[in-house]
Order: C-alpha cells, then sequence, then structure tokens
C-alpha cells in the first residue's frame, strides 16, 4: 500500500480495479451504465451491482430459449428490450434456490431477493431514461413484501458484561487466552469506541492515527460516499484510547500501515473480517442467543442514544444516515414506547 495514499484512497483505486474485471464479464453495453452512475454512487455500490447484474444475466443464459445460444458478450440491449414482465418474474422466483458458477447452492430470502430486482429497476431505467429501451419491464415489477425484522441489540447490562469479558477475558479458552494476553488493550479499545460512538466497521477499521482528537474528544471518519466528518466521544472511549496508543507507541508497524490506528499481531491495519470475529467471539460468551455484529454495536448506540435524547433527528445525524426516515424505520418500537409513556404527561384538570 502507497504509504502517500490514505486508506480510503487505497481501498477506492483497488475496488475501481476489481470492478473493471467484474465488468469484462458482463455484455459490452454494461460498461455505459457504470460509468453513467459513477458520480452518484460508491465503488462497494457500483461492484454491488456488478454481482447482480451478473446473477441476471448467468439466470437469462441458463432460463431464456433465445438468449440462452448466446455467449454473455453477445447479449445487447435488443436482448434486454424483449423481455417482458413475465421473465423478470421468473427471475424473481430463480433467485429464490438456484446454483452458482460452483455448483454450489444458493438461496436468497425476500431482501436478497429485493436487492437483486431493485438493481435490475435501476439498470433499466438508466436505459430507458437515456431512450436506449422504448420499454422498461422492470418498473412494472413488483418487489416482494419485506417483513420486518425485530432489531437485534445489545441491553445496556450485556454492555458492560461484554467490555468486562474484553477487559477479564475470564470465560476464553486456554488458547483464546494466549492472543487475549496481546490483544485486550487493543480491543478493549476498539469495541469501546464502536459502542460510544456509533461508528460503521469500515470507518473503524479506516481510522489513523492522526485521526483522534484527543483535545476536543473526537475521531475524524470518512462517512459513505467520502464525506468527512468528526464523531465526538465521552470519557470512557477518551481512556480506553489512551491505553491502547499508549501501548501502540511501542510497536513497528509494517511498511505501509505506519498510520493505521488498530494494528493486527501482523503489525498490518486491522480488516473489516477481523473486527467481524473479535466481536462474535466475546459476544458469544455473554449473550449466546443473540448473533451480534459490529452493525448491531451500532443499533446498540442508537438505541442508547434515542432513549437518552429523544433526539430522532440527532440520532440520524450522530450515524450518517442520509435519510431520517431510515433511522424512524429502526427505532419505531422505541419512538411508539415513548408516546405510550408521554399519554400522563399532559394533566388536562387537577383533582380535587
Amino acid at each position: 500500500m502507497s504509504s502517500s495514499l490514505s486508506y480510503h484512497q487505497q481501498k477506492d483505486i483497488e475496488n475501481v480495479k476489481h470492478l473493471r474485471q467484474l465488468v469484462k464479464e458482463l455484455p459490452k453495453f454494461c460498461g455505459d451504465f457504470f460509468r453513467g452512475i459513477e458520480p452518484r454512487t460508491s465503488s462497494r455500490t457500483r461492484i454491488a451491482y456488478a454481482y447482480d447484474l451478473k446473477v441476471f444475466f448467468d439466470f437469462l443464459i441458463k432460463e431464456n430459449p433465445v438468449i440462452g445460444k448466446l455467449q454473455v458478450q453477445d447479449i445487447t440491449l435488443d436482448h434486454l428490450e424483449s423481455l417482458r414482465v413475465v421473465d423478470i418474474e421468473e427471475y424473481m422466483e430463480y433467485l429464490k434456490y438456484r446454483f452458482n458458477d460452483k455448483n454450489q447452492e444458493v438461496t436468497n430470502k425476500e431482501r436478497g431477493i429485493m436487492r437483486k430486482v431493485s438493481s435490475l429497476k435501476s439498470f433499466y431505467n438508466y436505459y430507458y431514461r437515456n431512450e436506449r429501451l422504448q420499454t422498461n419491464p422492470a418498473s412494472l415489477v413488483q418487489l416482494p413484501k419485506l417483513h420486518e425484522k425485530d432489531i437485534i441489540r445489545l441491553d445496556i447490562d450485556e454492555v458492560a458484561l461484554l467490555l468486562d469479558e474484553v477487559e477479564n477475558g475470564g470465560s476464553l479458552t486456554e488458547k483464546q487466552k494466549s492472543y487475549h494476553a496481546k490483544t485486550k488493550i487493543r480491543d478493549l479499545a476498539l469495541l469501546t469506541l464502536m459502542l460510544g460512538t456509533g461508528i460503521r466497521v469500515s470507518e473503524c477499521v479506516g481510522l489513523d492515527v492522526d485521526d483522534i482528537d484527543l483535545k476536543n474528544g473526537g475521531i475524524r471518519i470518512h462517512r459513505k460516499g467520502g464525506k468527512e466528518v468528526t464523531v465526538y466521544f465521552g470519557t470512557e472511549v477518551e481512556d480506553a484510547l489512551l491505553d491502547y496508543l499508549d501501548e501502540r507507541s511501542f510497536v513497528i508497524p509494517e511498511e505501509g500501515h505506519e498510520k493505521a490506528l488498530f494494528l493486527s499481531l501482523q503489525k498490518k491495519r486491522i480488516a473489516v473480517r477481523s473486527v467481524e470475529n473479535l466481536v462474535k467471539k466475546y459476544s458469544k460468551l455473554v449473550t449466546p442467543l443473540k448473533k451480534i455484529t459490529p452493525h448491531k454495536l451500532r443499533s446498540t448506540y442508537g438505541t442508547s442514544l434515542y432513549k437518552e435524547t429523544g433526539d430522532i433527528y440527532l440520532v440520524a445525524d450522530v450515524l450518517g444516515h442520509s435519510d431520517v426516515n431510515t433511522t424512524k424505520k429502526h427505532y419505531a418500537a422505541l419512538e411508539d414506547e415513548r408516546r405510550r409513556s408521554a399519554r400522563n404527561k399532559v394533566k388536562l384538570r387537577e383533582k380535587m
């Protein structure tokens, strides 16, 4: 990794290279779509589109009697225009259960189907809007009805137990304890930071040492879409960070990882997968029936902040939600709870 580039710039370059490889596996006209959406989307979003579209064209090759005779590269916009609503409904049915390129069984539940069909709708819309398609069958397809999932989060006592476990490691196996001795100060700082700010795992691993402003109690993070913001933290987070920074000052990182805040045992910037694994390791000891991920730590913080402030707009802003309706959807149950608790707050007449 070039030391002159930031972590986020380097990741973006890697993503762009990866996307170019993926686009080569799609019909030739698809390149126009990815160039067209580039100003409004992140490289990660475009990669997700490329994967989704590959599934769609694989379906056409396998299931469509006309297109099935072609190579993927030979599919044209005329073929796309020849499809009808029923073809896309068949695609939705196909998504429920299929085999991938490696002959592995793949199933999609309603959310997975919705994402892939949403990608296809965006794809058709692009060519229809640019008058390269005269019909837009994808726009007529109804998305599957989503059943609301319960939001899984840690209760306040579970947060304390989790951090105690990170600090003490009492329930870990003997093998885990040998690693714990080397990583507990880092793990405690990382989890305290995530639980105390609600930042995303990608934002956490992307932090550099000079992104921390101890004087003002803030960290500079890169949000989705490249926006740079400052998120503030309290004294518990500050104490955990100071302990880790003290330990971090004695570590000589690998070349290209000198700026990284959180380092792996290999002295390289910690990976998203490593953070996911350590969250899973500690949370299973504390709450084995809840499947806790880094995103669930974010929900935990959002819940605590909303309970403390009652300000959904503040929660949306701190979590970096571009649309407050996203936040409202996540915390609807809490809003209802607050409304119920308010029913006796206003007195109409004083009782004699």
